[in-house]
């Protein structure tokens, strides 16, 4: 057992024995050794639950929006994506920040669980990098109320965040002529299901009623079409553009595979040309780009 884990445990079992805390979210250990899910912890005696390795792959985030109205406190493990998820969820009015206690946990970085399935339990070492965490920019919590810290033990990221690695595949579809580009996309999401899992997992999707739940809006439609698909897509894409905390929950849980933070990764290198750099979920008092005006803004389309 890791120390990491050892302390989540107990710090978990000591805030609901003193009822400083109604529920502690972390993760547990799933039906397979490369899956660990949300655990939802309500009784001290159930902490053995907690789990800390390489799987924790969830952003933890998200899951507060279902216990928005409760008057109860909840104690949450956060990884650096899942920190921002909570600043996204935090500057959008969705929770209160006296009714969260943060624990925050330094991410060495999670492994992507799909290949893991695919190599089996005895290649485990094999295993690569989630690939949202290959670029990751803060793999340490930047908001949190209290920090665990790991004894020592070998790190497993592999490469750094750099723009060159963070935009490869934007700059890679950008060389592309329109043509192969229209090619690309329309093959891409002639494969989507409007499952709606990439929109139900991501912190900055948190509308109180969503536009593709409303059919009788006019706006889309049931139809499983190249258009319908689309507009879907590039819809939401634009509703999170500046907002985007890129964790990539999106594309990990996307049963089609369709790389959909390569379009939330192009909107964020033009709002960093266009604007200036900003990262979405690191500071609390930063607005967004798309969130304020500015006199010096770029006015191109005169």
């Amino acid at each position: 057992m890791s120390s990491m884990q050892e302390q989540m445990r107990a710090r978990a079992r000591e805030l609901l024995t003193r009822g400083e805390v109604k529920m502690v979210i972390g993760w547990e250990k799933g039906t397979f050794w490369y899956l660990s899910p949300p655990a939802f912890i309500t009784e001290p005696e159930d902490c053995d639950r907690l789990v800390w390795d390489e799987f924790c792959t969830n952003n933890l985030a998200k899951y507060l929006l279902d216990y928005k109205f409760t008057e109860d406190k909840i104690a949450l493990f956060v990884k650096g994506c899942d920190s921002r998820g909570i600043i996204r969820l935090l500057q959008d009015n969705q929770i209160d920040r006296e009714k969260v206690y943060l624990i925050g946990i330094k991410c060495p970085g999670v492994k992507d669980g799909r290949q893991a399935a695919a190599l089996g339990e005895e290649r485990r070492s094999e295993v690569p990098l989630a690939e949202k965490c290959r670029y990751c920019t803060h793999p340490e919590p930047v908001i949190y109320d209290e920090l665990i810290q790991a004894d020592g033990g070998p790190a497993i990221r592999e490469a750094q965040a750099t723009p060159e690695g963070r935009f490869a595949e934007v700059n890679r579809l950008e060389a592309m002529s329109p043509d192969e580009r229209y090619a690309f996309w329309t093959g891409e999401y002639d494969r989507c299901l409007r499952c709606y899992a990439c929109r139900n997992i991501c912190p900055a999707c948190n509308c109180r009623e969503c536009i593709f739940d409303r059919s009788q809006s006019g706006w889309c439609g049931k139809q499983m079409q190249r258009s319908e698909n689309m507009f879907f897509a590039i819809t939401r894409a634009m509703h999170v553009a500046g907002r985007c905390i890129e964790c990539g929950e999106c594309e990990r849980v996307c049963p089609e595979g369709i790389p959909i933070m390569a379009l939330n990764k192009k909107i964020i290198k033009d709002l960093n040309e266009l604007f200036g750099e900003y990262e979405a979920g690191v500071d609390l008092e930063a607005r967004p780009p798309l969130g304020q005006y500015k006199l010096d803004d770029p006015e191109e389309f005169h």
